[in-house]
């Protein structure tokens, strides 16, 4: 057993003395059979919500009302969920009903799929009544029971199926898969937050192609923001070696591809609900990449772009080219290190020296004046040294 579990032993012994049952369960387990890292583990019991929080000393209530609390325990926190049976849902998202019950195969049978619903006990012996083991042994996407009624119950299990068919690099079984094909309208019931999670890592998968082949098969397409009709675009984006591009090189070549115009770009973005520091970051990058067209980097460029967003930029640029080769990021990235200064904090001068020097009052004349010395230090016309700089600004103002 793992670190994770092996530290979160204690949390499932404590419930059992108090006389409950107690697991691991979902993503945590699948992963641990899959031999991937583990980060957090979630934990199913026998014990209502109220009986949790008696038995533990730090509770916090983030989903009471349907039987998961947050306990703190050794200095780690472990979100504790009731087993649950599920009423009828509304909106294709929500049960209208949740009843706590005191039995782990019921429990288990109101999940995705089989490959998350395997539990394990603090020995580590497998409870897997829907042969999960199997579905991950043949690297298999199955619903537990039929997938009509898991995708009815909530619509975005569609979305998990491709986004773990990009992660995981499975594949989704027949009926799984027509059934998604023949639902897929009820996503108009999710909300973009939903759709955007789950695209997110999409996006991400080291198997991404196949799961955006997955997108325009099933015509997933046409419930996604800003995306309807736009499968031509996306067959595009399917041409490039798109493997090793992270989330954000990844939105911006979606933006590339769909040809959005400058004003554009960030209604589409917001149109997903991307947070506004990533929308500006995605910004950047094709504002840099439009110009990285035209010409090589130059210094300025890369000492306003930043590193983070120069690296991001020339990758996509490389993509986009087709060339495999990518030297010129480390090329660059040498001339970047070897920048005078990174930021403008940096300069050996402040508005205030300005102001001083010429015995003038503040003023746009300013910040055009250091803007001056900035591109003068970048491109190695002045020292960034306050003596030489002010010299300098006195020959030049004086010529």
């Amino acid at each position: 057993m793992k670190g994770p579990f092996l530290a979160a032993v204690p949390v499932l012994k404590k419930l059992e003395s108090a006389g409950f049952e107690a697991y691991f369960v979902g993503g945590s387990v699948r992963d641990f059979l899959l031999e991937k890292e583990i980060n957090d583990v979630d934990i199913a019991t026998s014990a209502t919500p109220m009986e949790v929080k008696q038995i533990f000393s730090k509770t916090v209530d983030i989903g009471i009302e349907h039987g998961t609390v947050l306990v703190l325990f050794q200095d780690r926190s472990y979100e504790i969920t009731t087993f649950r049976s599920e009423a009828e849902y509304e909106d294709f998202r929500r049960p209208k009903e949740v009843s706590f019950i005191r039995n782990l195969t019921e429990d288990l049978q109101r999940r995705d799929f089989t490959m998350n619903a395997i539990a394990m006990d603090k020995e580590g012996n497998l409870i897997d009544p829907f042969d999960g083991q199997i579905s991950i042994k043949n690297q298999v996407i199955q619903t537990v029971g039929k997938a009509v009624d898991r995708f009815q119950e909530d619509a975005l299990r569609m979305m998990r199926a491709v986004r773990f068919v990009s992660q995981l690099s499975f594949k989704i079984e027949d009926e799984t898969l027509n059934a998604l094909i023949d639902l897929i309208h009820l996503l108009e019931n999710i909300a973009v937050e939903r759709k955007q999670a789950e695209f997110d890592k999409l996006l991400c998968g080291n198997n991404r192609k196949q799961a955006l082949e997955l997108v325009l098969l099933t015509n997933m397409l046409s419930y996604l923001p800003g995306l309807l009709t736009q499968e031509d675009r996306i067959k595009l984006m399917l041409e490039y070696k798109i493997e090793k591009l992270n989330k954000r090189e990844m939105w911006a070549l979606l933006v590339y591809c769909l040809k959005i115009d400058k004003k554009g770009i960030e209604e589409f973005l917001r149109g997903w609900r991307i947070p506004l520091k990533e929308i500006r970051e995605i910004q950047l990058i094709l504002h840099y990449l439009n110009h990285r067209f035209e010409t090589s980097w130059s210094l300025y460029d890369l000492y306003t772009a930043t590193k983070e967003i120069f690296i991001s930029t020339e990758t996509l640029y490389l993509v986009i080219q087709h060339i495999e080769e990518q030297s010129t990021i480390g090329h660059y990235l040498q001339v970047y290190e070897g920048l005078p200064i990174k930021e403008r904090s940096e300069m050996d001068v402040t508005g205030n020296d300005l102001m001083e020097w010429f015995n003038k009052t503040g003023g746009p004349w300013v910040r055009e004046c250091l803007f001056k010395v900035e591109h003068a230090i970048i491109t190695g016309k002045v020292a960034n040294n306050k003596k030489i700089i002010k010299e300098w600004l006195m020959e030049c103002n004086h010529n």
